[in-house]
């Protein structure tokens, strides 16, 4: 085969000092591309070469042509591609899905850091790139992936038993990964096209079935209390271990804080405040969710019910300094997920609460829990938001219509003329007789009055 003098163009004193090639010395048959690459004949075809020094690999690729000429072009076109593509950072060799989210991981632990977001959105934030990998594949190349390869996301997601919101949140998240890989210049988009998830149905009874009624709330307050007695568990480990689970139920019931939020609360962050209420001393607590702990990032005070709660706990844990947590068996390690999750449910099923996974009752349902009570108390929806740190207008579109009781308030609201002409606002039960019922006490109030500090709680 005849040699192969390089034609001299502008072209061929392209920069080459971050792609030498490897050896100076060339085969038979061997042609050199800008000095920082070679083509060679393996067969019937024309193959390229080039080291790639800062990724300590050859990059080969056919060229596809018998023609010599032929793969003299595509062979300086290929420099050409992986020259602009090294300077402007880029690798020619992907890096797996697997590597991408870890690097992705390891970014977003800086936010956490700096305290631009908790860490249990960072947890949780793993767990949805953890369902992708499962989906995409651990190995897959960055770089090979395409813009509909995740078209088949949700239906593998949805036979999984997830639901369409968890998915939402899982593609935003898959997506903020790619937008930040494509930044890093680790693949070649920015984005997946997720088809259009049907739109939930905010006035269904999904809330209502993941809370507690105020039958079933009873129940457990009631049994909980035996459930911490000698009689019922003998080891006094566990005994202490139950009565911490009993008062973040009690706390969570009373608060609607987030599990993050009490899980993290010390007791720096909560303070008891005596009201007197119709003659009876209530006692209140006043709790400070830091920024730091907060989903929203936003610190907020408020008062709930639930003092004696706490009156409790000092009894329980005593002489604990302010830095210490709150929901905490020795101060410094946070309460479990599993062993909240392993007493939740067994308070609930002694309480009689067996559907629990059908309907998705889970710790967090106390939040609902605590929202819907406020708001058949007739707090406005800007009080209860202060509370719970959300809007108030997510809590007028999830909450206001999720049991009979608002509904039938709304049905029977009604409205009548004064004598000036003046209108003031009545229910039907005002034009018939007898008169309505007296309205029964609020649960909580009531409860919380019957739970003082006794010596049982000691025990």
């Amino acid at each position: 085969m005849k040699s192969h003098n390089p034609v001299t163009t502008a072209v061929n004193s392209f920069p080459v000092s971050n792609m030498e090639l490897r050896k100076q010395q060339f085969m038979p048959g061997e042609i050199p591309i800008f000095d920082a690459a070679v083509i060679y004949m393996r067969g019937d075809y024309w193959q390229f070469r080039m080291w790639l020094k800062g990724e300590g690999k050859y990059a080969r690729k056919s060229l596809n042509t018998r023609s010599e000429s032929t793969a003299v072009e595509r062979g300086k076109a290929a420099y050409l591609e992986i020259y602009n593509n090294a300077q402007q950072g880029r690798t020619y060799f992907s890096i797996t899905t697997k590597q991408g989210v870890a690097l992705f991981i390891q970014h977003r632990q800086k936010d956490v850091d700096a305290g631009r977001i908790v860490s249990g959105r960072l947890g949780t934030i793993q767990t949805h790139l953890q369902h992708w990998l499962k989906f995409i594949g651990a190995t897959t190349k960055l770089k090979e992936l395409d813009r509909t390869d995740c078209a088949d996301y949700q239906n593998f997601r949805i036979k999984a038993g997830t639901k369409r919101t968890t998915i939402s949140n899982e593609q935003s998240t898959i997506n903020a990964l790619m937008r930040w890989l494509f930044r890093q210049q680790e693949t070649p988009i920015d984005g997946f096209e997720f088809p259009a998830l049907p739109k939930l149905d905010r006035q269904d009874d999904s809330i209502r079935r993941a809370t507690l009624t105020g039958t079933e709330w009873r129940n457990i307050f009631v049994y909980m209390r035996r459930y911490c007695s000698p009689a019922e568990c003998s080891d006094s480990e566990q005994r202490m271990l139950r009565q911490l689970v009993r008062h973040w139920i009690l706390m969570a019931a009373n608060s609607g804080l987030r599990t993050g939020e009490q899980r993290q609360l010390r007791w720096s962050d909560v303070a008891v405040e005596g009201q007197q209420l119709n003659g009876k001393t209530i006692q209140l607590a006043r709790i400070r969710v830091r920024a730091e702990t907060s989903k929203v990032r936003q610190s907020r005070t408020f008062l709930c019910r639930g003092g004696d709660c706490l009156v409790r706990m000092r009894r329980l844990w005593p002489n604990r300094p302010p830095s210490a947590l709150v929901f905490s068996l020795d101060g410094e390690k946070q309460l479990s997920e599993r062993n909240l999750l392993e007493q939740f449910y067994a308070i609930l099923t002694a309480a009689g609460i067996t559907d629990f996974a059908q309907r998705q009752i889970v710790p967090y349902s106390l939040r609902h829990f605590m929202i819907t009570q406020r708001v058949m108390a007739g707090l406005s929806y800007e009080q209860i938001a202060e509370m719970c740190g959300t809007s108030a207008l997510h809590v007028a579109n999830t909450y206001y219509h999720v049991n009979d009781q608002m509904r039938l308030t709304s049905a029977l609201a009604d409205f009548a003329h004064n004598a000036d002409g003046s209108i003031r606002t009545t229910t039907l039960w005002d034009r018939t007789k007898p008169a309505p019922p007296t309205p029964a006490l609020d649960l909580l109030e009531v409860e919380w009055q019957d739970e003082q500090p006794d010596d049982e709680d000691l025990d």
